[in-house]
């Protein structure tokens, strides 16, 4: 299973206690995969899920939220659907899809922000709207959260709520749909704390943590790696203008102490600032053995010139 199917398997399982929730959850699922089938002599409701444990925690909820049974599909297990007319009325009411005077709200539109009022409320429909249309990438390869919407004002809807607990979700237009997504690690953790996926939280937060370590391990060796060719270049043209000096007869006209350091760099071409100065006599500062070397290349690109 990926990870975003073991995501929705969790929250697949919770079903809330409070009713309000219940009912923001299932606002959400219907606003995302419900539709209205006109054909027959009566309309019936139908909620097409992506698989069958989200029907039926659909069923749950119904079940629990308004005391009525739902069919489930014997065909595709992740349909499920009301048919018996007054069951439906009371669903589509309490929802706020069906007006006062009968007319029925676009499902794919905005849901009405009464049922989004509390917080936990808003928690449960985030929940729905991702169970219904989210996904979510595998965080060992990259992190990647989105909610496929079908309209502007249902993503727009949707990014403002996810907003509201602190989070910069963004909308980009793909294809016919809006998409609403979070790519950082650190918010993609907090939308899973939101939902309650706490199980899928704590694995994500196990795999973030490796992969920081990985990289901090990487970019000390990166630095280790620039630090070490930084000083074997160094010392590659130290050697390179000492044997310059050499060459023109001018090395033992050098200072003693700019003549000694020379002679200790051409013994010990490897060695560090540090270790050189150990080889001094007196013993020199790494401080002491970088100035004298510098003059020595200093008098080196004067004889250059």
């Amino acid at each position: 299973m990926s990870f975003s199917g073991e995501v929705k398997a969790e929250l697949e399982k919770h079903i809330s206690k409070s009713r309000h929730c219940q009912l923001a959850e299932l606002a959400a699922i219907i606003s995302f995969s419900g539709r209205m089938i006109l054909t027959g002599a009566d309309p019936r409701l139908e909620i097409a899920t992506e698989h069958a444990g989200l029907a039926k925690k659909c069923y749950t909820l119904l079940k629990r939220a308004f005391d009525i049974s739902a069919e489930l599909s014997e065909q595709n297990p992740g349909v499920l659907y009301i048919e018996e007319q007054d069951a439906m009325r009371r669903v589509l009411m309490a929802l706020k899809f069906l007006e006062e005077d009968g007319s029925l709200h676009p499902f794919r539109q905005a849901v009405n922000g009464i049922l989004l009022q509390k917080s936990c409320c808003r928690r449960t429909f985030v929940r729905g709207a991702f169970l219904a249309s989210g996904s979510m990438s595998d965080p060992h390869k990259s992190y990647h959260f989105e909610i496929v919407c079908a309209t502007p004002q249902q993503a727009e809807q949707l990014r403002t709520v996810i907003s509201d607990f602190g989070m910069d979700a963004k909308v980009v237009e793909r294809k016919k749909h809006h998409v609403v997504y979070l790519k950082e690690g650190a918010q993609i953790v907090d939308m899973l704390n939101i939902m309650e996926a706490h199980v899928a939280l704590m694995n994500l937060e196990n795999v973030r943590i490796l992969k920081e370590m990985r990289n901090s391990v990487n970019r000390q060796v990166n630095c280790e790696t620039a630090n070490i060719n930084k000083t074997v270049n160094a010392a590659v043209k130290q050697i390179e203008d000492i044997k310059f000096i050499q060459e023109k007869g001018r090395l033992q006209e050098l200072p003693d102490n700019l003549y000694e350091m020379a002679q200790v760099r051409l013994e010990h071409p490897e060695a560090p600032l540090k270790e050189l100065g150990a080889y001094l006599n007196p013993p020199v500062g790494k401080s002491g053995v970088n100035h004298r070397l510098r003059k020595i290349s200093e008098i080196a690109e004067n004889m250059r010139v």
